[in-house]
């Protein structure tokens, strides 16, 4: 999306929505509805993706697997941590031979809703997006080579990938590895968030966070964040009425443009899904804000070009912690041992 078509997007819906900051909660929740969609329960998502027991308990076991990296230490929930709001809550996740990565980790929670994977939107899907830090030489740092080498080497795994793959004639291959994965991850939703809640009818919204719904959609935050993951369904500019400082924006980072070689995607970015936003600190791509009203005070400036007063930041913000749901509950998989043909570590 242009610099100039997202900036009418998002003054636009502003400017056609003056009075839903003073609705009251039953005609707010009507113009919500609207806007947003509850996250369903796990059960339907993976009857709606046709996923089997076995293909998401081996993508579990998977998520969890150190030895799908080269040096036998980093896991998918290294970065993408179940237990800390599905990110690793640190500026910039650190990698094979404790190199800093270029980027804050998005979240895994509820990551099955957004339009592509990554802040630039690199990988079409989960997938897609699974295999990507495993070969990264700043992530996991293994190829796929090593990856089949040490799950062939094990037998819980070679006869868990027969299960979850049937009727293939090689089911452990890298391809079926990300699929694994991507089961796995599917079933990382967090519903019945007190938002989600209010939708469904129940008043369980205050009066401040009511407000800061309100605020929220009659801003025009909603021009990026809507949907039922509250973002992650397009592309937008960062800054698209001013652009932050370096200390913010890194000039050398120009997002989307890493992946369409078009002038108009510089700096341009997936918007962030905001669903668990309050757990999931340091904000933005660049990871350099660490406090929510700070992020919000930010966007309102840089998105929306409109300097937000302190009781409008506060309410917005209180608002966005009525986002955070019902936390998956993972049990850690005690993993197979390691054979006297697995690859070793590697520094």
């Amino acid at each position: 999306m242009s610099r100039r078509i997202a900036t009418a997007l998002c003054l636009a819906l502003a400017a056609a929505m003056p009075a839903v900051a003073s609705q009251n909660s039953t005609e707010l929740r009507e113009t919500a509805r609207a806007l947003f969609k509850p996250v369903p329960e796990v059960n339907v998502i993976i009857e709606e993706k046709g996923l089997t027991p076995d293909q998401i308990e081996l993508g579990k076991w998977l998520f969890f697997e150190p030895r799908l990296s080269k040096s036998h230490v980093i896991t998918c929930n290294t970065c993408h941590s179940v237990g800390t709001g599905g990110a690793d809550n640190v500026r910039t996740s650190i990698g094979h031979g404790w190199q800093a990565g270029p980027r804050n980790s998005p979240t895994v929670l509820n990551a099955v809703f957004n339009i592509a994977q990554f802040w630039d939107g690199r990988a079409a899907d989960l997938k897609e997006q699974a295999k990507g830090p495993i070969q990264a030489s700043v992530e996991m740092n293994a190829t796929p080579d090593q990856v089949e080498a040490t799950l062939l080497s094990i037998p819980e795994y070679v006869e868990m990938f027969a299960k979850a793959f049937p009727g293939e004639q090689d089911p452990v291959n890298f391809d079926n590895t990300a699929r694994a994965i991507e089961a796995f991850e599917t079933t990382l939703v967090t519903p019945n968030s007190r938002f989600d809640k209010f939708l469904a009818g129940e008043d369980v919204m205050n009066d401040m966070e009511i407000k800061g719904l309100g605020l929220f959609i009659n801003k025009g935050c909603v021009a990026c964040h809507a949907g039922i993951n509250v973002g992650g369904q397009g592309y937008f500019p960062f800054g698209v009425i001013q652009r932050p400082g370096a200390e913010i924006l890194p000039e050398g980072d120009k997002g989307r443009f890493t992946v369409t070689n078009t002038a108009t995607d510089e700096y341009v970015f997936r918007a962030g899904p905001l669903r668990n936003i309050a757990l999931t600190a340091p904000y933005f791509h660049s990871g350099e804000v660490w406090d929510l009203e700070e992020a919000v005070a930010i966007m309102g400036s840089s998105q929306l070009g409109h300097e937000l007063n302190g009781d409008e930041v506060k309410a917005i913000t209180v608002f966005l912690h009525t986002l955070t749901g019902e936390q998956p509950k993972v049990e850690y998989p005690t993993l197979p041992p390691s054979t006297k043909d697995t690859p070793r570590p590697s520094n």
